[in-house]
């Protein structure tokens, strides 16, 4: 199977070339040539599976040039019980006869993002060896949180990479902070962005396509790579826990196979929804994918009304991770839903790079409205959707997971559908123990990883232990710089 850009189809990468190279030269985002079908037997034959027996499964349908045995031990190597807290790896949790919660939080970061960065470094690793690359892969990552740590923590030490991760200052929690300034590894570092993540976003776009200095790194045995979501090997491992969510939901009785599931996702750069639209390509009976945002409402505003407008204020809320106004993977979904018009992706991007905004035809919005309902949800419905949790069901989310929540009670209350819905949970409620308390009625008594132990006291719960063992960690990166600047950041990193 081929990968093209989203910007020029003549761009034909393999599998291992897309995994190593991530962003397409020209700026477009690489995309497979097909979505591989799965038919109601094969959904039926993944049933009994192991999540590991399932990701290598679906995995192989893309990328043809791994082998069956590789991704199999790729898959038990990323999520075993040394990397995951339970066997479910994804479980879904039931909270009434038709909603249920996802839960992609029992990783090593305590984050969603772990479910595609324990496999990326694998896959490659693999893809260097596949292409005789000698370089050393320098990793990229802009993260509005969850990203980088996830990232450094599943390429720390990897060999043949090195792996930088930017980023805004100011602007994620205090423990996603301390997990990434904190992270181990000879081949990781971490520097601070003055900006919000759009800025350090942007900027790692600007290296990946500054040609003086790609020559540059090459000179000295480097090579760019990326572990945000744009990298293809970023969305495919996370195409798979929709897949196997519904999977589990027909072995237990839950639900007939055939029958629709619909899924609330909380979106930020639109990589995890995305994820969603390509399980429904390939045959997953999905409903609605309901696009749940936070108070940076810019995609909620672009899938009712077909017009993308970065050009509004930017918030630092309690969902930090979702505070981003560049969403770079709706690119993906205009190129599929144009019929792969590279030259209308092209338009459109151009449109946003110069004044921020760009409206759809009526073809691609249409596609839109069948496929997608969304909405918002901001500071005082996100902390009362935490509260309401907690309150009638004993159960304790996240900001994140509290916007899905709260975005798929008002799906139900415009629309009056009753699909079973899956909403998704980013994130451990742990990593953002301020709002949570405050939403839970109770005063934060410190701040920061001090915080884990009050609400573990407050609650009752158990903190994931790589969280509460933050503690005792020391810092090991202090670094700030401008966007201007970042490319610098990667020179002196590159030492």
């Amino acid at each position: 199977m081929k990968y093209y850009s989203t910007r020029d189809t003549a761009v034909s990468l393999s599998a291992a070339q897309a995994v190593k190279q991530g962003l397409s030269r020209d700026g477009g985002l690489l995309t497979p040539e097909t979505f591989p079908a799965l038919t109601q037997e094969d959904l039926t034959a993944m049933l009994p599976m192991t999540y590991q027996e399932r990701a290598a499964r679906i995995m192989g349908l893309y990328l043809e040039d791994y082998s069956a045995d590789e991704l199999a031990e790729f898959a038990r190597r990323a999520y075993g019980p040394d990397r995951f807290d339970t066997r479910a790896v994804a479980p879904v949790k039931m909270l009434d006869a038709a909603t249920y919660c996802l839960e992609l939080w029992h990783g090593p970061t305590s984050a969603f993002k772990d479910l595609a960065l324990q496999m990326l470094p694998q896959l490659l690793s693999a893809a260097l060896k596949k292409t005789g690359e000698t370089r050393t892969a320098c990793i990229l990552a802009a993260t509005s949180g969850d990203t980088g740590k996830a990232a450094m923590e599943g390429f720390a030490d990897v060999e043949q990479t090195k792996i930088l991760t930017f980023y805004p200052k100011d602007g994620v929690s205090a423990v996603q902070e301390a997990q990434m300034v904190t992270q181990r590894g000879e081949n990781v570092s971490v520097c601070a962005v003055v900006g919000n993540f759009d800025d350090a976003q942007s900027g790692v776009k600007r290296i990946f396509s500054d040609e003086a200095l790609r020559a540059e790194l090459d000179g000295r045995g480097y090579f760019l790579s990326s572990a945000n979501s744009i990298n293809w090997g970023r969305i495919l491992p996370q195409v798979v826990y929709y897949i196997s969510a519904y999977c589990d939901l027909v072995r237990d009785g839950r639900l007939r196979m055939g029958e629709k599931l619909n899924f609330c996702v909380p979106t930020g750069n639109f990589g995890d929804i995305l994820a969603g639209y390509y399980a429904r390509k390939m045959g997953l009976p999905v409903g609605k994918l309901i696009c749940a945002s936070n108070k940076n409402d810019v995609l909620t505003e672009f899938l009712t009304t077909g017009t993308y407008d970065r050009n509004r204020t930017f918030y630092n809320t309690m969902s930090p991770s979702m505070d981003i106004l560049i969403s770079s993977n709706l690119e993906r979904l205009l190129f599929d839903l144009s019929g792969r018009d590279d030259g209308k992706v092209r338009d459109y991007m151009d449109q946003l790079a110069m004044s921020g905004s760009y409206r759809v035809d009526d073809g691609i919005f249409s596609q839109i409205r069948e496929l997608f309902w969304a909405g918002s949800c901001g500071e005082e419905a996100t902390s009362a959707a935490i509260a309401r949790s907690y309150a009638e069901r004993g159960y304790l989310i996240d900001p994140h997971t509290a916007v899905a929540a709260d975005v798929l009670r008002q799906y139900r209350a415009a629309t009056g559908d009753k699909t079973p819905s899956v909403f998704l949970s980013t994130a451990s409620p742990f990593k953002f123990c301020a709002s949570v308390l405050t939403a839970i009625g109770e005063a934060p008594q410190g701040e920061g990883v001090e915080l884990i132990d009050q609400l573990q006291y407050v609650t009752g719960r158990s903190a994931p232990w790589r969280l509460a063992a933050l503690r005792e960690k020391a810092r090991r990166f202090d670094q700030t710089r401008t966007k201007e600047e970042m490319p610098d950041a990667v020179r002196a990193f590159l030492v």
